[in-house]
């Protein structure tokens, strides 16, 4: 089934997390969603993501060439494994391990442009220790998010899409208890 890339899809504020999230309800078996299972939405994504990912590549990112799309979901799973259970507080070597020797493999094959390697350039910079605090996981949705916000103080993924859900789900439910009440 094939779908629309849109500004949304893109609200990870950086290639590598924008590729992790690539899944949908991921840890949801019943309705999980693998984006990348559809090879025309993976034809797509690189043009949709040259478009609408905050974080810009130099120029603009080509289609996997064939026979790659296995290595771009390991790198995938890799960069999900890794960066949440960092925005969790309990990332271990092992999983960075992981994530590079993906990295590496993705570095060895491509070329800049590619978006395995453009996805793997940007793991490595979201490998630092300024960054901080700044990994979140969407409490609604539970993507993978870079905080910029000056107090890091950023909620949601996306407040017109995640924080709107929340906010009125929330308000459903107040107001369902005040009917209840009365």
């Amino acid at each position: 089934m094939t779908f629309s890339w849109t500004p949304h899809r893109f609200s990870g504020g950086a290639l590598a997390l924008d590729v992790a999230n690539s899944v949908i309800l991921r840890f949801d078996p019943a309705r999980s969603i693998d984006r990348f299972a559809d090879p025309a939405n993976l034809d797509a994504f690189p043009g949709a993501a040259t478009r609408l990912c905050v974080e810009r590549p130099d120029s603009v990112l080509k289609p996997l060439p064939l026979g790659r799309a296995e290595g771009l979901v390991r790198l995938r799973e890799a960069i999900d494994r890794h960066f949440r259970a960092e925005a969790r507080g309990d990332a271990s070597t092992q999983l960075l391990a992981d994530l590079l020797e993906e990295i590496a493999q993705a570095l060895r094959i491509g070329e800049p442009g590619d978006l395995d390697f453009e996805t793997a350039m940007s793991a490595l910079r979201l490998i630092s220790p300024q960054r901080a605090g700044a990994l979140k996981i969407c409490p609604n949705c539970e993507w993978l998010f870079l905080d910029r916000s000056k107090n890091r103080s950023r909620a949601w993924c996306d407040m017109a899409v995640c924080g709107n859900r929340v906010k009125a789900r929330l308000h459903y439910h107040r107001k369902r208890q005040e009917k209840d009440a009365s």
